[in-house]
């Protein structure tokens, strides 16, 4: 029986979740220590495949800032964060750029784009 603790950082409250793997329950696992139910989903999404977003930073040239803001526009697997990292940090880009635009389509096969979190 696979047993793991965490803290849910899905909201603020940062529940302390334990998460039971279990044959019988529909999903394979129970969670305890949830206050909502975002907190049982995320600890059952952690077990069984780990997410997150990514931001970071892009260098812009002709700007008036030195760095732009990026991020992902959806969850990457977790154990593509340094691989997709790698690819961000070699990322750079002409102003004017809008907030939106896409730098990286689909980024490693993961159906998640990189985009400017804002207009410079």
């Amino acid at each position: 029986m696979k047993k793991k603790e965490m803290i849910c950082i899905v909201c603020p409250i940062g529940c302390h979740l334990e998460v039971i793997e279990d044959a019988t329950s529909e999903s394979g696992y129970i969670v305890k220590g949830h206050k909502c139910d975002k907190g049982r989903v995320y600890g059952i999404k952690e077990m069984i495949n780990p997410t997150r977003l990514i931001t970071s930073t892009v260098i812009i040239k002709g700007g008036n800032l030195p760095r732009l803001p990026v991020r992902t526009d959806k969850e990457i697997p977790k154990n593509k964060i340094f691989d997709c990292m790698k690819i961000i940090n070699e990322i750079e880009v002409e102003a004017p750029i809008k907030m939106g635009d896409i730098l990286v389509e689909n980024i490693l096969e993961t159906g998640s784009n990189i985009v400017a979190s804002r207009s410079l």
